[in-house]
């Protein structure tokens, strides 16, 4: 899904998100998955230039859900060290406590790829029907998802 990373457009994706985990059956991971979607589209509506237009994905691999944000800005993030009292700067460490992994990559010439995963619940038995395992929605099919919640 494409949008600008605003802070109207962020609690959309989390209902987005939440909403197709639950259609997953995964329901156990929508905390962790809202919340480091949360942190990644904050972390592009702060820092990210020219502008703050990004691309949010979800698949599901083999036994892991991966979200990633794309954007136009081509520096990638540092983790930062901040200390116990600091009230910003914590969003990558936070992502990078509550995934099973997470990086970023550049994406061409003028863009980055932030991701994370997180392990499925019942890897073993889950069945994924063909077509499923990307979340593509249109901006109109989230702006449907906003007025619906």
């Amino acid at each position: 899904m494409e949008l600008q990373a605003l802070p109207s457009r962020i609690g959309q994706v989390r209902r987005i998100v939440s909403a197709q985990l639950r259609y997953w059956h995964m329901d156990s991971l929508i905390d962790r998955a809202s919340l480091g979607v949360t942190e990644l589209l904050s972390n592009v509506h702060r820092h990210a230039q020219p502008d703050k237009t990004c691309t949010v994905e979800m698949e599901l691999l083999l036994e892991r859900l991966k979200v990633s944000v794309r954007d136009h800005d081509p520096r990638l993030p540092v983790v930062e060290d901040a200390g116990p009292l600091a009230t910003c700067g914590r969003g990558l460490a936070m992502v990078a406590a509550l995934s099973e992994s997470w990086g970023a990559l550049p994406d061409g010439e003028s863009g980055k790829v932030v991701w994370f995963t997180l392990p499925t619940p019942n890897a073993a038995g889950l069945v994924v029907p063909d077509g499923v395992p990307r979340l593509a929605v249109a901006e109109r099919g989230a702006d449907q998802m906003a007025r619906a919640t």
